[in-house]
């Protein structure tokens, strides 16, 4: 994984004071706030605002006014009515929201979800047929449907009324549809434009029944899930949702999420929006990905406990399912990407492999591009010659833009900066390739390919009591727009670091101007750290109250840990000893003794080198490398002395190496035989000069 680049917000002193006395936050809290531009009282007062008096009249959303009257008509002449949602938990959430209120309304009402695997997204002429011929007459669109002209057309004209209920962007003209709802209509003034598609359907809801609290006791957690689900800010009407459902999600009525937490291990648990993020929603978008919709749509509606357990149970086997497929499409790629992949050189990943389950590659890019730090296109490919495309992106560098410019080679795309999907012909993929590498060359650099953490405050010992911790409650739910409070400590020494979950994760004691703090680091193990046991690194960190055995404790989990600029200072001259010896400058004897090595730290390096090397490369922080084998060999092996093993073994046709974005990049030759390095010329002249 790349090396972040830290951004440190730096609040204004004065004003987190005053914000913290005249909004009576915790200083910790204050502070959070300014660094997010939310610096008085007032504006604190209606950013943080989750009082559902704050929901805004359903009518001011064009065309809510059309939308109720034609399904207020349909209701009364008995007509049957179709909502048509979507595969992931935005679009399942919203269905069943719907449907279920429309049937408690005693309206002859189903629901169709398309098969991911078999209709891909949106709306089908085939699916408008289908519909009509059993006997649809109105269609509800749910998170889809905005851009749908043709699919819209067909079942106008066919005899049904339609109504779109969407929340994403619209093209010029809208479908000739009876009633669009969508909050990014262009004509639309609705207050709040980052609504859900589950969001859009729970004020069709609202404004059907003229009472959006009763609304919001009803179905506050359906909404709740796939508004965070779908990453939308968690500001404004969507912060009064998301904490209205996690409340009802603790003692949820929908007896299909009592089953999902109980069977996810969730019952009787504190519930964030990170149990949704990372619990809830994989389980249910897994059984999208897999082609089996309709199993979390039946788990949400139905009134039967032993039907919905089974369904949860099911859910769940599906994620097992999906986890597999994605694994083993991360394994194949990772394994290319050793021969087909150069990190110094290369600004997009683009992979295409036969037998890619094309509902998971999308999870398998993400991962990717977090590790590599880089844009990532993977294709699936089918029989029949058809490449189904996934594609992540990072901050610098907008994807679809990139897909744009490669049009004429793609049947179709579409998506936005960060995330697309595209379908191409498997005789197209190479020139696909070859042409978004080449706009990556000429549309981003390397640096801007450097992953950003944003940082909200730097913090001192003294602050983090457990008083200061809890304050930070009043920021929550955090999700997009209200990230949760990233806080850093500089100059913290490593007292101890223990692998842990077969070292998947590492816990840490660190300590800051003599106060010890417990911190844990999920994804990173104690082989992929930049440093060891005795070191002083900064740390940047979320902050949490760790309960064990009853005693409350402040517990850091780590975002990021790097080397202390004292660290680099220290490394720093010891290359610049190691620079003047390479420029055949003078040395003095205890000079040269701190470059020298002897038989056992060439071993040391040596076997550190072979063991960890992936298909004979190996790259490494240049800060790290000397650190960990000093730290595993117990050796005194700096820097400057690690340099010039590497220079003996490169002298000896061992290996080759160089240095780019902070790395030491090394690769292993073929060798026959035992290597000799008695007549290293390098040691040589280190032995003659240290005397």
């Amino acid at each position: 994984m790349k090396t972040k680049r830290w951004v440190v917000a730096d609040p204004d002193e004065a004003r987190v004071r005053a914000l913290a006395a005249g909004g009576g936050y915790a200083p910790l809290t204050a502070a959070v706030l300014a660094a997010r531009g939310i610096d008085t009282p007032a504006a604190a007062q209606a950013y943080l605002n989750c009082d559902p008096a704050g929901l805004h009249d359903p009518f001011l959303l064009a065309d809510m006014d059309k939308a109720v009257a034609v399904i207020e008509g349909a209701m009364a002449r008995r007509e049957r009515i179709v909502v048509y949602g979507d595969y992931d938990v935005d679009g399942v959430t919203a269905t069943c929201t719907l449907v279920d209120y429309l049937r408690g309304r005693g309206a002859r009402c189903d629901y169709y979800i398309p098969n991911r695997l078999r209709e891909g997204y949106g709306l089908t002429c085939a699916a408008m047929q289908a519909l009509y011929d059993k006997g649809a007459r109105l269609l509800i669109t749910v998170d889809a449907g905005i851009t749908a002209d043709g699919e819209i057309a067909a079942a106008r004209a066919l005899g049904m009324q339609v109504v779109i209920t969407d929340h994403h962007e619209c093209h010029d003209t809208l479908p000739d549809a009876d009633a669009v709802v969508d909050c990014k209509r262009p004509d639309c003034t609705y207050p709040f434009d980052s609504l859900a598609g589950v969001g859009v359907a729970f004020k069709l809801v609202c404004a059907l029944e003229g009472d959006a609290q009763a609304m919001l006791d009803r179905y506050a957690d359906l909404v709740a899930l796939g508004t965070v689900a779908d990453v939308m800010p968690i500001t404004g009407e969507n912060r009064i949702i998301v904490a209205a459902g996690l409340k009802k999600l603790a003692a949820t009525g929908n007896i299909g999420l009592e089953m999902l937490l109980r069977e996810a291990g969730m019952k009787n648990r504190r519930l964030t929006s990170s149990t949704i993020s990372f619990v809830l929603a994989p389980r249910i978008n897994a059984a999208g990905r897999m082609g089996r919709a309709e199993l979390a749509a039946e788990l949400f509606l139905t009134r039967d406990p032993v039907r919905a357990q089974a369904l949860a149970a099911q859910l769940c086997e599906q994620n097992k399912l999906r986890q597999n497929e994605e694994n083993q499409i991360l394994q194949q790629a990772l394994v290319r990407l050793r021969t087909e992949y150069n990190p110094l050189e290369d600004k997009i990943i683009v992979l295409a492999g036969e037998g890619w389950h094309h509902g998971v590659i999308g999870i398998v890019c993400s991962r990717l591009c977090d590790r590599y730090g880089c844009p990532v296109v993977l294709i699936a490919l089918d029989k029949d010659g058809t490449g189904k495309g996934s594609g992540r992106s990072v901050g610098g560098f907008n994807l679809f833009d990139a897909l744009t410019s490669c049009g004429d080679l793609l049947e179709r795309y579409g998506g936005h900066a960060l995330a697309a999907g595209l379908t191409v012909d498997a005789d197209n993929i190479g020139a696909l390739r070859d042409r978004l590498r080449a706009y990556a060359e000429t549309h981003v650099t390397m640096a801007e390919l450097v992953p950003q953490l944003h940082i909200d405050c730097m913090v001192h010992p003294a602050w983090l009591t457990l008083e200061q911790v809890e304050g930070l409650s009043v920021l929550e739910p955090y999700g997009m727009r209200n990230p949760e409070p990233v806080f850093c400590m500089k100059d913290m020494t490593v007292e101890e670091i223990t692998p842990i979950s077969s070292d998947r994760h590492v816990r840490m004691t660190l300590i800051k101007d003599g106060v010890r703090f417990s911190a844990i680091w999920f994804g990173t193990g104690a082989g992929g750290l930049g440093f060891v046991e005795g070191n002083t690194v900064d740390a940047a960190f979320h902050l949490e109250v760790n309960e064990f055995r009853g005693r409350r404790s402040v517990q850091l989990t780590l975002c990021d840990a790097q080397l202390s600029d004292c660290e680099h200072l220290a490394d720093q001259k010891l290359l610049n000893v190691y620079n003047t010896y390479m420029a055949d400058g003078p040395l003095t004897a205890r000079e040269a003794r701190l470059l020298l090595p002897d038989r056992g730290d060439l071993v040391a390096v040596w076997r550190h080198i072979t063991c960890r090397a992936e298909d004979g490369r190996l790259s490494v922080p240049d800060g790290a490398l000397s650190r960990r084998v000093a730290w595993e060999s117990r050796r005194d092996i700096n820097i400057g002395k690690l340099f010039v093993c590497l220079d003996v073994f490169s002298e000896s046709g061992l290996i080759s190496y160089h240095f780019k974005e902070g790395m030491v990049n090394i690769l292993l030759k073929p060798y026959e035989g035992k290597a000799d390095i008695s007549g290293s010329v390098v040691l040589a002249t280190l032995q003659s000069m240290a005397g």
